[in-house]
């Protein structure tokens, strides 16, 4: 029988997770912001010195869950002074956590969100209020902007689950993300395709599989559905490559200028590309014991 996969050193996680942000930005996301096209009154280097700013505290050796949501979301805030990866941040760093326990990452992951503590519930409302993101809004109960003793994370999540991707994850073991996700670069790469065509095919996946949540949240669920029927419509059956180029940038200028952003489905995309980094590297300090593992 082979010997567990180790947990990952801190430097190794973290290099996954802004390789993980690069690569997303360098990608044709119709709607977002990657380098192709600026929108929405962000920049790709907006995008990049988040990254930078909120890699260590999301790898932060040992830190909970909430500690991480917290210092990489005020690093953000105070290096860029805007909210660019309050999703990122919330998906990636459970999926952090978890990377640094041996054995697989799924039951990692699921033990890392079945402890998530009180402790954890004020760092992550913490980040959300610093970020404040827009459309967020009040909910009648586990509202996380309200003042008094933080609802736990998994009720408040559960609370949010049918109108928010993100929040889903949190109650479903990140499933958007094992099954859509991986499933649909797993699939890319068979059919040949290379970065960051596989980055595309990921963020499809997310924009015409489900209506997306910050969509929904400033403009609401008829809006957000609409997004993803017309994104299906025009590019469901795209094939990706160079081809793909002319109709993926005019989808891509019509939603910047309505002013829709699915960012919900760019922040998955990025949790996507960390997740199958941190699999892969735990397989391969499985394999050899490397420098990465700790």
């Amino acid at each position: 029988m082979s010997a567990q996969a180790p947990g990952l050193a801190a430097a190794a996680i973290a290099e996954a997770y802004r390789a993980a942000c690069r690569a997303e930005l360098a990608a044709i996301k119709p709607g977002n912001v990657h380098v192709h096209a600026a929108g929405h009154r962000m920049s790709v280097a907006d995008f990049e010195a988040s990254a930078a700013l909120s890699a260590p505290h999301v790898a932060a050796p040992g830190a909970r869950v909430g500690a991480r949501a917290e210092a990489a979301v005020a690093a953000t805030r105070t290096g860029v002074g805007q909210n660019t990866n309050l999703g990122i941040v919330l998906l990636c760093a459970p999926l952090a956590r978890a990377a640094e326990r041996p054995g697989p990452l799924r039951p990692a992951l699921e033990a890392v969100l079945a402890e998530l503590d009180d402790a954890d519930a004020s760092g992550i409302y913490a980040a959300i209020r610093l970020a404040s993101p827009g459309g967020l809004g009040k909910a009648e109960r586990h509202d996380v902007t309200a003042e008094g003793p933080p609802p736990p994370v998994l009720a408040a999540m559960g609370e949010a689950a049918a109108r928010d991707r993100i929040a889903r994850a949190y109650v479903t073991g990140f499933e958007d993300l094992f099954g859509t996700g991986l499933s649909a670069l797993a699939a890319a790469r068979g059919r040949g395709l290379a970065e960051p065509w596989t980055t595309t095919a990921v963020h499809l996946a997310f924009l015409t599989g489900f209506p997306d949540s910050h969509v929904a949240r400033k403009f609401g669920a008829a809006a957000a559905e609409a997004v993803r029927a017309q994104a299906e419509a025009a590019l469901g059956r795209l094939v990706l490559g160079e081809g793909a180029r002319a109709a993926l940038l005019t989808h891509d200028a019509a939603l910047k200028a309505a002013g829709l952003n699915p960012g919900t489905s760019a922040d998955l995309t990025v949790a996507t590309l960390f997740l199958d980094a941190l699999q892969n590297l735990k397989l391969d300090c499985q394999a050899r014991a490397g420098a990465t593992c700790q």
